[in-house]
């Protein structure tokens, strides 16, 4: 008996998705990354400015200033020192410096990044839990 086998695999159009595909998410990552390493500084520079013991009897404008001139250092653009809220509440000082970034994918398809956890109060090296922060007002 002369039996042929079929030989199954993907074919040339099931290649191409799978690899468009690839490149697609290989492309998100790329625009991805450097807005998350910038995150990653952000942070960074809220924890130390936090622990420093200047920071503690400074006023907002002068704590924002201190904040601008590191982020220019640092060459950050996805937040710029002006937004970041400086308030106090209870005798402590808290610095919300929590933002949003978007960058275009492709068309009118955009990517937001949420980095809401930058809530520290003066004083404090780890980020205000949701639970303890104070509401704003």
């Amino acid at each position: 008996m002369n039996m042929q086998r079929k030989q199954a695999g993907m074919s040339i159009l099931g290649t191409l998705i799978v690899l468009i595909m690839a490149g697609f998410f290989v492309m998100c990552a790329l625009r991805m990354g450097p807005l998350y390493f910038e995150y990653l500084s952000v942070r960074d520079i809220i924890s130390r400015t936090v622990v420093d013991p200047e920071t503690a009897g400074e006023s907002n404008t002068a704590i924002r200033g201190r904040l601008e001139t590191i982020f220019n250092t640092n060459r950050i653009s996805a937040l710029k020192a002006r937004e970041i809220e400086i308030y106090r509440k209870d005798g402590n000082t808290f610095i919300d410096a929590s933002y949003e970034a978007r960058l275009p994918i492709v068309w009118r398809i955009d990517a937001v990044l949420k980095f809401d956890d930058l809530l520290y109060r003066v004083g404090q090296a780890e980020p205000v839990s949701p639970e303890e922060a104070p509401k704003k007002g």
